[in-house]
């Protein structure tokens, strides 16, 4: 099953010579796929649930995907899925849909640097990985595929403005390599998480996502955005912190009272690599190896399974 959302992958440009100026997701996901010789003759069946540019990415569209991969992977003859994404907050869903789902079935996000209508474009070629991913035996998870590397789900960042291969998995690295339809298996596959968030029932309820912000600390930082946060009624706060999310004292002093206000607060960090060790006052929930928009995830699905949690009996 190939789920197309949008993306560059899917974009158009008035010119072959100009990849950044272009238009994201004016192509269907039938159109990307019927100009690909190397598909033609495999069963694939094919969903438009988006067309969106990722960069706007919101709670909705995330809600939809969820709810159809979860359709599509209790089908008996689908035996893996593939979701065309756009580049900018791949890593966000990859994230999330891992921790929704649990899969026992791959679930392979693929995108491109490049527009469709570029001279030379990435996508057909990561498009074409991303199903041999998809359809390789053993394959199970949420994992993403691009430039040839499959990244994990929790480990994936982009971390490159414009070159093809965009994408890391820092001190993790890759799971493996798509070479030549092969899959050369570094690491094992994502394993489904025993205490995974029961969000996706809440979803399925019409759960509103909880409002969850990120807040950076940085030189002359302080508290002001926090308290007009709070104040407008946000449920839960990811601070992007320094080094091992070391906070300036002045927002950090501001973080600490709206935690006594009810507020989640959530440390990690702005380095791209590493995570985020445990603090010996103890006075903020570490995010641990997960990026902040991760975190942020992270958090608003277990706001949300919390919200929506049958009030435990009596005795």
């Amino acid at each position: 099953m190939v789920l197309g959302t949008g993306g560059t992958l899917a974009g158009s440009s008035h010119s072959r010579s100009d990849n950044v100026g272009y238009t994201a997701a004016t192509l269907s996901i039938s159109q990307l796929l019927g100009e690909i010789d190397a598909l033609r003759d495999l069963p694939l069946v094919t969903e438009q649930v988006a067309q969106i540019d990722s960069k706007d990415m919101d709670a909705a569209v995330w809600t939809r995907l969820a709810q159809r991969c979860a359709h599509w992977l209790a089908q008996d003859d689908i035996q893996g899925i593939v979701v065309t994404h756009g580049t900018d907050t791949l890593e966000e869903t990859a994230s999330l849909l891992q921790a929704l789902l649990a899969p026992v079935k791959p679930v392979v996000l693929t995108c491109a640097m490049r527009p469709a209508t570029a001279l030379a474009p990435d996508g057909p070629q990561n498009i074409v990985d991303a199903i041999a991913v998809a359809r390789w035996p053993g394959a199970r998870g949420v994992v993403a595929v691009c430039a040839g590397a499959i990244h994990g789900p929790l480990d994936v960042r982009k971390t490159h403005t414009y070159r093809l291969d965009a994408f890391s998995s820092g001190d993790a690295g890759p799971l493996g390599y798509v070479e030549e339809g092969g899959v050369r298996l570094l690491r094992s596959w994502p394993q489904p998480d025993a205490s995974s968030h029961s969000a996706m029932a809440a979803l399925a309820d019409g759960g509103d996502w909880p409002w969850v912000e990120i807040v950076s600390s940085h030189g002359g930082a302080d508290g002001r955005a926090v308290q007009a946060l709070v104040a407008a009624g946000v449920r839960g706060l990811v601070v992007a912190g320094t080094g091992n999310g070391t906070i300036h004292h002045l927002l950090e002093a501001a973080l600490r009272k709206a935690q006594q206000q009810g507020v989640r607060v959530v440390r990690s960090t702005r380095c791209a690599q590493g995570v985020v060790l445990g603090h010996a006052d103890g006075s903020f929930e570490s995010a641990g190896g997960l990026s902040p928009v991760k975190a942020r995830l992270a958090l608003q699905l277990e706001l949300l399974a919390t919200a929506t949690a049958p009030p435990a009996r009596a005795g």
